[in-house]
């Protein structure tokens, strides 16, 4: 690709093979002290609490028999706290192996990401150090588009049996699908290169385009882009927002009360199971504070890229943290890729608790809940996927990021900040409503 603003070398993007290597033994680590470490531990003490349970309820079923009403009454007690025992150690349990299996998968994408994006751009063939000069070479296209979109074809097609596979291996009842699995497999290593050549593409960099028409004469091309699709996405979270209000309010369509089906809806609602518990409301607060702070650090991150008089800290702690502007962005950027990382995790945690009470998708109240959070949660994700990239270039370039290239940072930031405002709506409205 001629026209460069950057030379980038191949072994720039063996650091990515490199650094995959090391997030997938990060993840298998923290599956097997997480999941395999304290969450069979978990699971041990949930046995004894559930064997403590059957015989409390065989002693009650007795008492109920042929025991007084005192020992009735007696069994009763010891049944209730067996039976708070047995689903407090469940939780426990759901805690911690969700929490291991969730960073391992989240650590293998990862992985994946970095790679295949890695390995596919450091086998094309290094071109020429030429940068623009007088001729104000253009940017002449690319395959980045076409690819992913090539990509997420043949994943959706083969999604299906990509699930029932995973299913199958898992142990759940359900014959495995290996044509669909392989399909779906080989669309997202398409969508990973398409993703990959983008990186590289950005990576070497190319002028900013400036909009000649209006109503964006002057602007940034990708900032105007970006506040459209984040326009757009006001309006996918509108109609998630008010499915809710309309759920909770008791609306009903007048052909629903003709038909007798208003009184038959279960609309137990997500926030019903969890307000009755702060402890249960505890992973979506921390989230909340999580995607606060780590809006904060982007910010932060954009500051020191654009800040030509950027000094380090005379607190010692923070000049160790961030002893460059270089690595002061890096840093920045990845204490944000953790917290929107332990947003997931939390999240996920937070599911196994609700399904484990019977509060599942198969409901009205069900499918609004997650589908609402589970778009967000995506959401957060993609974004942690495109930060992975953004902590790369941080460091692969030379100086970094810097007031030069540091609108990258600005026009993440914004749908970051999104992302942020949007949690700050969902979490009142369908944990405390």
């Amino acid at each position: 690709m001629s026209g460069s603003l950057h030379d980038v070398k191949n072994e720039i993007w063996m650091k990515t093979v490199v650094i995959s290597i090391g997030i997938l033994v990060l993840g298998v680590i923290a599956y097997g002290v997480l999941a395999m470490g304290v969450g069979s531990m978990k699971h041990h003490e949930w046995e004894e609490a559930h064997d403590e349970l059957e015989n409390a309820e065989s002693s009650w079923n007795t008492a109920n028999e042929t025991g007084t009403l005192a020992e009735q009454e007696s069994a009763n007690l010891v049944w209730e706290d067996a039976h708070h025992a047995d689903i407090d150690a469940h939780l426990s349990f759901l805690t911690w192996d969700t929490a291991g299996k969730t960073i391992m998968v989240m650590f293998i994408i990862y992985a994946a990401f970095y790679g295949i994006a890695g390995f596919f751009n450091s086998i094309q063939p290094e071109e020429d150090d030429h940068h623009y000069g007088d001729d104000h070479e253009e940017h002449h296209g690319s395959a980045s588009p076409i690819l992913m979109a090539g990509g997420i074809l043949l994943f959706m097609m083969g999604f299906p049996g990509f699930v029932t596979t995973c299913k199958a291996w898992l142990g759940l009842d359900y014959d495995a699908d290996m044509g669909g699995f392989m399909l779906s497999s080989i669309g997202s290593m398409i969508l990973i290169m398409g993703i990959g050549n983008w990186w590289n593409e950005d990576l070497k960099g190319f002028p900013e385009q400036i909009a000649t028409s209006h109503p964006f004469e002057g602007q940034d091309i990708r900032k105007a882009g970006m506040w459209i699709f984040l326009i757009s996405e006001m309006m996918v979270f509108a109609t998630f927002f008010s499915s809710y209000l309309r759920m909770r309010t008791g609306w009903c369509t007048q052909w629903a009360v003709d038909a007798g089906k208003c009184d038959v809806v279960d609309t137990t609602t997500a926030s019903d199971l969890l307000r009755h518990d702060v402890m249960t409301l505890l992973p979506g607060a921390i989230n909340t504070f999580a995607l606060i702070i780590s809006s904060y650090t982007i910010v932060l991150a954009l500051k020191a890229a654009k800040n030509v008089d950027w000094q380090p800290s005379k607190n010692k702690l923070m000049a160790k943290l961030f002893p460059s502007r270089k690595k002061a962005v890096r840093n920045y950027l990845l204490i944000t890729l953790a917290l929107g990382s332990l947003f997931i995790v939390l999240k996920l945690v937070e599911w196994s608790h609700l399904i484990a009470e019977g509060f599942t998708i198969d409901t009205q109240a069900g499918s609004i809940f997650f589908v609402a959070t589970g778009a967000h949660g995506l959401h957060v994700f993609i974004g942690l996927l495109v930060m992975l990239f953004m902590i790369f270039k941080a460091d692969a370039l030379e100086d970094g990021y810097d007031e030069n290239n540091g609108q990258g940072i600005e026009y993440f930031g914004l749908y970051w900040h999104f992302v942020d405002l949007a949690w700050v709506a969902i979490f009142p409205a369908f944990y405390l409503y």
